[in-house]
């Protein structure tokens, strides 16, 4: 139901089955929507580059670029050409599709069960589909070798591995690689031998006695079988279960899924979690010929803005002008929609190919009103089914007109505004330029002087199964699906590429629901009590501990209530507790279970905890500041480390300054010459005589660049001296003293952080852990987990490199993570930027997403709340929406006068 409503063709612009392929040798047009248009990041050269998006088909590259160099280029417009056809013979039968479109995605070859799977399933839907894939799967080359020459470092003998780089370099065919290996490594091709597992895993070799290694533990697509848990009905969840467990689905299994769950508006949350999956949500839309309006985009999000989807939606509208919208339960007749309100038409089938990820559910279901307007104007009444009108067909279609499940039209019934201000916000990895086994990430290093460097960097990264496409980073430990339902393992991303080491977990019971006030709150339901953000977990409610009101309270408590836990004085008595997180009081301390002797007074940034020193002889004490979010009884939570005074500095570039602002060339010279670290990075002018600073998480910096160094936002000027109060209650009188630094220019409904005193344009998430679940990894990992631990891993999910992640543990023990414009002076279109960003991350959070989830520690997050400091054009007189943009107009007094400028 999310993004077939009207929807007939496939997400890369096939038509319907009965059409055949014909129409899609048009996409070689470039008026038609240029296939290869994708590909051409891929172009070495930028003259080649600019050639390819100007092309009208592949014959007009080659005449451009030069073959030899652009290989990967050509090959990939090749791929598409091909899947283009191919899949066309899938028509509306969206799962054969996929696994059609599988088979191209990448420039690997395709694994056999890949091929099996197109064979089992679509073989009854199609034997032209079938045909065309084997005949590009028997034909097909091996990948470059050279892409499999980390599997080198797999070889335990350091001479095998030298030999293998070597050969991998210097030999093309596979037979030829296969013996030259085998000469040199003296070892058979067996599937067990770690070098062989790796570099066959994905080659399909016609070596003799080579066979391919067996699929990973997580089955066919783990990130799939994640979301089946999310099924409203038991058949669903066991339907979807089949298909991606570790034995493919057959034909009659996916079939069930089809016509009982894809369409289904009861199992929205798994069908937005699967969409999730296959196509996550990106920031920007560029580059389509058709669907303009949804050009110049660049604060919203979208699931396939490419130019497949581009021209699946032109060939929606060719489809629909036949006078039939053909939905797997019924038939539309329209009337001839070139007539017939076409710009409408025309939006609707945009929104569903380009699939904005549009308010808290990231679906595409079009409101309402909107469906049944066009089909009470341009419907074909007299042939509606028996006792159907415009309102039940939409009834069916989709029942909602809340913005923050449906798309409104209007939205895209016109050009975007925002096309003079689409260069002050970049999307490096999107589309992806990056090899199909990597991960892009934007690069947030600066650059050295005359070396090459670009906006992203491409991290190797290993597959949740055999078909899936969603890759997790290497090196890291992934939570993934039993393949029973609620039940978990972890698995580390190896060296490889494929997830090994893999160990049970625990299991949860997603039947247990809770009752809070009489009410039933199914498993993993977030909803709130009184100020609090809650959720059920397996049959319990986990709440976050805020100091609320409510319409019960009396005159007394109210005079009373400070807003602080445990109703504390608003004193500023710091505290370190043995966490590493300084308190404001003691009794806050306290009040969040700290015992007398867990914390001493002062805050942890002024103790010295190399004093003693804890180290060996041999070795030096380093200060090492982390607050620790697991329980501190079980894990201890040191704020320093020891590293051996005889290490060798090697001569890598990656440079820190020290606290006396001299820079040096790495972290490892630093401590051998005796300095301290203040911050990692080239020293920054602005920080050498810089004054001390807050931040929010309530310590006091040396300057703004040592708070940046702990991922910690600068509240105010000058040491701590007051504690902030995040209540709709509280008139932060607390904060009166503060001197704040000014809003930007431009004017926004800012956002004070909890326990912060100065409002900032951000983008604010408050955010409820697990901790029983992080100390079942601290176990795992024998460390504790850190908010440091937590925001390193949130941070690659923020792609706009005009946006980064803060964050702190606030006094109630949430967890606050801020997404900040980058810029001293940022524009507002940078700040709404970092809004959708902190909203996308929160929407993943509370639908517990596999886009998150499968990364430990992200998987112990519970649920999210968002406050987005959107921007205003009005003075305080006008569009106040809450008591803090009240506040700041009310107690700044005049000081900075952002409301009106």
């Amino acid at each position: 139901m999310l993004s077939n409503v009207f929807s007939t063709s496939s997400s890369n612009g096939a038509p319907d089955a009965e059409e055949g392929p014909d129409n899609l040798l048009c996409a070689s047009k470039k008026s038609d929507g240029w296939v290869g248009l994708g590909c051409c990041e891929l172009a070495i050269a930028a003259e080649c580059r600019r050639a390819c998006k100007q092309a009208s088909s592949t014959n007009d590259i080659l005449k451009s670029c030069k073959k030899q160099h652009e290989s990967a280029l050509i090959s990939c417009v090749n791929r598409n050409e091909m899947g283009s056809v191919c899949c066309s013979y899938a028509g509306r039968n969206t799962n054969c599709r996929e696994y059609c479109q599988a088979i191209f995605r990448t420039d690997s070859s395709p694994g056999p069960s890949q091929i099996k799977a197109v064979e089992n399933f679509c073989a009854s839907i199609s034997p032209q589909l079938v045909q065309c894939v084997n005949n590009y799967t028997q034909s097909y080359p091996m990948r470059n070798p050279v892409d499999s020459i980390y599997c080198c470092d797999r070889a335990e003998d350091h001479a095998c591995q030298t030999a293998c780089k070597r050969i991998l370099m210097t030999k093309r065919t596979e037979i030829e690689i296969v013996d030259n290996l085998i000469a040199a490594c003296k070892t058979m091709p067996l599937p067990q031998d770690p070098l062989w597992q790796c570099f066959l895993e994905s080659s399909r070799s016609a070596h003799p006695g080579i066979t391919i290694a067996p699929p990973p533990s997580t089955g066919v697509d783990g990130a799939k079988l994640h979301c089946c848990s999310k099924a409203n009905s038991s058949k669903c969840r066991e339907l979807c279960t089949n298909l991606y467990s570790t034995s493919w689905g057959n034909t009659q299994n996916w079939q069930k899924f089809d016509n009982e769950c894809e369409y289904n508006p009861s199992e929205s949350q798994m069908l937005t979690c699967l969409a999730d999956v296959r196509e996550p949500c990106q920031l920007g839309c560029r580059n389509l010929s058709f669907c303009t309006n949804f050009n110049n985009r660049p604060t919203e999000l979208f699931r396939s803005c490419n130019a497949q989807s581009d021209q699946g939606a032109m060939n929606d509208m060719r489809l629909w002008e036949k006078g039939s919208i053909k939905m797997p339960f019924m038939n539309i007749p329209v009337l001839d929609i070139r007539k017939c309100h076409p710009e409408m038409w025309k939006a609707i089938a945009c929104s569903l190919q380009i699939k904005p990820c549009h308010g808290k559910t990231r679906g595409s279901i079009i409101c309402k009103t909107d469906c049944v307007e066009i089909l009470r104007k341009c419907g074909d009444h007299s042939k509606f089914p028996e006792s159907h009108t415009a309102e039940s067909i939409c009834e069916m279609l989709s029942s909602t007109d809340d913005t923050e499940d449906c798309i409104p039209l209007e939205t895209y019934l016109r050009s975007s505004s925002l096309e003079k201000d689409i260069e002050d916000i970049t999307h490096p990895c999107n589309p992806n330029p990056c090899p199909s086994n990597h991960l892009c990430e934007v690069n947030r290093k600066e650059c050295v002087p005359g070396e090459p460097c670009f906006p992203y960097s491409c991290v190797q990264g290993c597959k949740l199964g055999e078909a899936s496409d969603f890759l997790v980073r290497q090196g890291t430990l992934i939570q993934v699906s039993s393949g029973e339902v609620g039940c978990y393992k972890i698995c580390t991303c190896g060296q490889g590429g494929t997830l090994e080491n893999c160990m049970e977990l625990y299991c949860v019971d997603l039947q247990k629901s809770c009752i809070v006030g009489g009410q039933t709150k199914s498993h993993g339901t977030s909803f709130k009590v009184d100020c609090n953000i809650c959720s059920c977990v397996a049959g319990t409610v986990r709440c976050s501990k805020r100091q609320c009101l409510n319409e019960l309270s009396s005159e007394e408590d109210r005079s009373m209530f400070t807003g602080l836990p445990c109703n504390c004085a608003d004193k500023f008595v710091p505290v370190c507790g043995q966490n590493g997180r300084s308190y404001p009081s003691a009794c806050i301390a306290r009040c969040v279970g700290l015992l007398d002797h867990q914390f001493e007074f002062g805050l942890c940034s002024s103790k010295d905890p190399c004093n003693p020193n804890p180290c060996l002889k041999n070795q030096r004490c380093i200060k090492k500041r982390q607050v620790c979010l697991t329980s501190f009884e079980k894990f201890e939570c040191p704020q320093y480390e020891c590293i051996s005074r005889q290490i060798k500095c090697e001569h890598l570039r990656d440079p820190v300054c020290d606290s006396d602002n001299m820079e040096h060339p790495n972290i490892c010279t630093l401590y051998q010459r005796g300095k301290q670290l203040s911050y990692k990075g080239s020293c920054q002018h602005f920080c050498k005589s810089a004054e001390p600073v807050c931040g929010h998480n309530g310590e006091t910096y040396s300057n703004v660049c040592s708070a940046y160094y702990d991922r910690v936002a600068v509240d105010y000027y000058g040491r701590c001296q007051d504690v902030g109060i995040f209540s709709d209650h509280s008139f932060n009188t607390e904060c009166s003293s503060v001197q704040c630094p000014p809003i930007p220019k431009f004017g926004c409904k800012p956002i004070i952080p909890p326990g912060a005193c100065c409002p900032l344009c951000s983008g604010v998430l408050t955010i409820l852990f697990d901790k029983e679940k992080l100390d079942s990894f601290a176990k795992i990992r024998k460390m504790p987990i850190t908010v440091m631990d937590i925001l390193q891993k949130i941070r690659p999910h923020i792609s706009v490199p005009q946006c980064d992640i803060f964050g702190y543990l606030s006094v109630e023990s949430e967890l606050v993570v801020l997404v900040v414009p980058v810029d001293i002076h940022p524009k507002a279109i940078q700040v709404e930027a970092c809004n959708r960003e902190a909203e996308k991350i929160n929407s993943l959070i509370n639908s517990d997403s596999p886009t998150l989830a499968s990364q430990v520690p992200l998987s112990a997050l519970i649920t999210s709340e968002v406050f987005i400091s959107s921007t205003v054009n009005s003075d305080c007189t006008k569009n106040i929406s809450n008591n803090l943009y009240t506040l700041l107009c009310l107690l700044l007094n005049g000081v900075y006068i952002f409301c009106h400028l």
